[in-house]
């Protein structure tokens, strides 16, 4: 066994662990929760409770944590050790089944969007079996769902998990409809594509900007930068290739499957993806996989940026969530080789175009942060409008069914590069849309808007819902008709036509799809917090509230949290810019100033006659930049000053929006001129060109 294959999951306790260490009816009452949903009966907790207690400590493992997703979007933990007392002053290694289920965090100081009081603190971890404990810096990690004592969901994973049950029932629904009498579950699965960039940790610590906020908030381009794409794809340096190999091992460990990695578009920037898991254990993969970059670059004397635009004037960083649904036995979204005539299949795909068509603002909600306001619509992410891309065979497909006529579809093709020592070999049936926020990849639809920072969980939540209600719509009408292949066409043909605007396979950057786009009556929600405001639309509550994924109360509580984030998030970029640009930027441009004036003096004192224009012009420009940058400071703190009067959050966070974060671009312009006319031993901080070519 190679050394990959050995250490891969080894600290996991996977269902091959279980199977080894649990006695076997024990073993197979945990897999019926695990595969069939059944309760977990507290002899059995007690049983697993004890074994993945002594599987952790022979891991070296002395504490166990419940590990819960608030809606910060981070992850919580809180240890407590095995340890308990005897009585004769020794202790002893203990794990309940009780303490395995439930645990017992402060429901108050998590965002809560009034859902909590101050004074009511009690909230509840409860032990999610379907995603395996895990053995991380000698504590067992146990994932586990977060309430309120109210019974609401304090956290991402519960409406997640609910979505997933959603989708699920509606998808067995169909299948029953077509014949399948033996699939019990449909399960959702994403691999999430992960972007980040790395750089010196000791750059890194200079920039305060970097720190607070995860962002530069200043800083001029270099005079290099993506623009010869010599970058992307290319050979990996080795500094990055001893990190990167690293973490491989360490996401290896806990069964993450990390598949690729390369260097992306922009100087410093990377990619790592995984393979495609279970929608719930993706989630929670992928909050592992942002926290090991982080802990593994710091090892390596590097800093991992994970804010979706950590500089401007280069690619950012974004998370291609690949989504799709199967059973056990087959990809629900697999064409075959004659979609055309696979009715299932069609039926399932219809479902995806007019679920993403009808709730387009909810896939736009599901992707809204304010550092993801900075890449959308440019071009080098999606842009704000949600469409479909299909490809040449599957287009063709839904234009005929549009038509009327479904007859034909078109096939593979060989692939010759006229060379013949290389190797002819059959290309795909079509070719890839990188301009598409939702686009088919084969057996998947990749959604593409999502930024590199953002638990993915939303984005599922929103997919899985909203799926399985056009779903459930069309198991409603096949389970009252008497001409079943009769009915299922017609809903078929009503879907397509109905939502068939949402079909685009064009260039998504190019102006003109932008005017296309109002024509087809498509939303394009530009910001984040007109995203928000979405959430509570009758529409969209209503779809949550029917399948039973969100309450109103959980609805308006995440709106809440949502827009207190955003602005929050802006207040502290605001501050930090304020106090960057009082106390570095502008001491270091006035004492600059100051020394160039002394030196034209001198020069002129002993040399009258002496040519002075240059280094007067160059004075002249560094004192006009200076009195923009004073007059933009106070111009940002007027309009934060302001921001901060507003009492209604909604009305805040458009303010923060609309009026700080203008000025803080004000802000920003004269301080990066000036940045350009003073030398470097001057500037008071590393610069673009250190951060991003000296790694």
């Amino acid at each position: 066994m190679n050394n990959t294959s050995r250490i891969f999951g080894s600290n996991v306790f996977s269902e091959v662990t279980m199977k080894e260490r649990l006695p076997k009816d024990t073993f197979k009452k945990l897999k019926r929760t695990l595969d069939y949903g059944e309760e977990l009966t507290p002899a059995v907790a007690e049983v697993v409770a004890n074994a993945m207690k002594d599987w952790a400590v022979e891991k070296g493992a002395t504490h166990y944590t419940h590990w819960f997703q608030p809606m910060t979007g981070k992850t919580a933990e809180k240890h407590d050790s095995f340890i308990e007392p005897t009585g004769d002053g020794r202790v002893i290694m203990e794990f309940s089944g009780k303490q395995l289920i439930q645990g017992e965090p402060d429901a108050s100081s998590f965002p809560n969007g009034g859902l909590r009081a101050t004074f009511e603190a009690r909230g509840y971890t409860a032990w999610d079996a379907t995603s395996p404990a895990f053995v991380k810096d000698g504590t067992l990690y146990i994932p586990t769902a977060f309430c309120a004592y109210s019974g609401e969901a304090l956290d991402k994973k519960t409406p997640l998990l609910r979505s997933m049950e959603a989708l699920s029932t509606q998808a067995v629904r169909i299948l029953r409809l077509f014949g399948d009498d033996n699939t019990q579950k449909v399960t959702s699965t994403v691999g999430p594509e992960q972007e980040y960039f790395i750089v010196d940790k000791k750059l890194y610590q200079q920039r305060k900007d970097l720190i607070f906020t995860g962002r530069t908030l200043f800083g001029a381009l270099p005079p290099k930068g993506q623009e010869l794409d010599d970058h992307y794809f290319g050979s990996i340096k080795d500094r990055i290739s001893n990190f990167m190999k690293e973490l491989d091992e360490e996401l290896w460990k806990l069964g993450i499957s990390s598949k690729t990695k390369h260097n992306e578009v922009a100087p410093a920037q990377h990619e790592m993806a995984p393979i495609f898991t279970t929608t719930n254990i993706a989630v929670d993969h992928n909050q592992l996989v942002m926290d090991t970059l982080i802990k593994v670059a710091n090892r390596h004397d590097l800093a991992c940026l994970l804010h979706e635009k950590p500089f401007a004037g280069v690619n950012g960083s974004g998370k291609h969530n690949n989504w799709s649904m199967g059973t056990d036995k087959m990809n629900l979204l697999e064409p075959g080789e004659t979609p055309h005539e696979n009715a299932q299949f069609l039926t399932f795909l219809v479902a995806v175009i007019a679920a993403v068509n009808r709730y387009a603002p909810l896939l736009r909600l599901a992707a809204a942060s304010p550092g993801n306001d900075h890449r959308l619509g440019a071009n080098e992410a999606p842009p704000a409008i949600i469409s479909i891309f299909l490809g040449e065979q599957l287009t063709d497909i839904i234009e005929q069914i549009k038509n009327g006529a479904l007859t034909s579809c078109t096939g593979h093709t060989c692939m010759d590069l006229g060379v013949k020592t290389l190797p002819k070999f059959e290309k795909d049936v079509t070719d890839r849309n990188r301009t598409s926020p939702f686009a088919f990849t084969g057996n998947k639809f990749e959604f593409r808007m999502l930024g590199s920072t953002m638990s993915i969980s939303g984005p599922n939540i929103v997919l899985n819902t909203i799926v399985a209600e056009v779903l459930s719509e069309i198991a409603d009408g096949l389970e009252k008709a008497e001409d079943f292949h009769g009915e299922l066409s017609a809903i078929i043909e009503k879907l397509v036509k109905e939502n068939f605007k949402v079909i685009f396979d064009g260039d998504g950057y190019d102006e003109s799809w932008i005017r296309e786009a109002e024509k087809r009556g498509l939303p394009n929600i530009k910001t984040s917090v007109e995203a928000i405001e979405v959430f509570s639309h009758e529409k969209n509550m209503d779809v949550f509230i029917k399948h039973g994924v969100f309450s109103k109360g959980e609805i308006l509580a995440r709106q809440e949290i949502m827009f207190e984030e955003y602005a929050k998030t802006i207040n502290i970029e605001a501050l930090t810019m304020i106090q960057v640009a009082k106390r570095e930027i502008m001491p270091a441009v006035m004492n600059y100033g100051a020394e160039l004036a002394r030196d034209i003096s001198s020069i002129a004192s002993i040399l009258p006659s002496a040519p002075l224009d240059g280094q007067k012009k160059q004075l002249d420009r560094i004192t006009k930049a200076y009195d923009a940058a004073v007059v933009g400071l106070e111009a940002l703190e007027e309009a934060l000053a302001k921001t901060h009067e507003v009492k209604d959050i909604k009305e805040e966070s458009k303010a923060y929006k609309f009026e700080v974060c203008p000025a803080m671009e004000v802000l920003r312009k004269p301080c990066d001129e000036l940045e350009t006319l003073v030398s470097e031993e001057a500037w008071p901080f590393p610069t673009y060109g250190d951060l991003l070519f000296r790694v």
